[in-house]
């Protein structure tokens, strides 16, 4: 792509350990779809969770659906942090996977 990217992705030890257990092939699979959202806002491939802070990148992969959430640090260049990874088995997202991703982004605004 000949533009320059929207906003850089700081990965947490966590979503890169997430990635290296997947398959290859669906871990580039997320990553790509991440890069492109860099570049293209896509509803589809990235969203902001209602009544939170916390946007989900969404990738799916041979009926498998897998989710990565992130959060803005405005305080470097609008940088997304992701937060975790885990593997989506039901329709709605889990309270217990949002609560966790809240949770992680005040750890990290607290150190700033």
């Amino acid at each position: 792509m000949n533009q320059n990217p929207k906003f850089d992705v700081l990965y947490s030890e966590e979503v890169l350990n997430f990635l290296k257990s997947l398959d290859p092939k669906a871990s580039n699979k997320i990553l790509f779809n991440i890069d492109k959202c860099r570049y293209v806002l896509d509803s589809t491939l990235f969203k902001k969770l209602k009544d939170t802070e916390i946007w989900e990148f969404r990738t799916s992969y041979k009926g498998v659906s897998y989710r990565i959430f992130a959060f803005w640090d405005t305080f470097n260049n609008s940088l997304v942090l992701t937060t975790h990874g885990f593997i989506k088995k039901s329709q709605k997202t889990s309270g217990k996977e949002i609560e966790r991703a809240i949770s992680i982004r005040k750890e990290y605004l607290k150190g700033k």
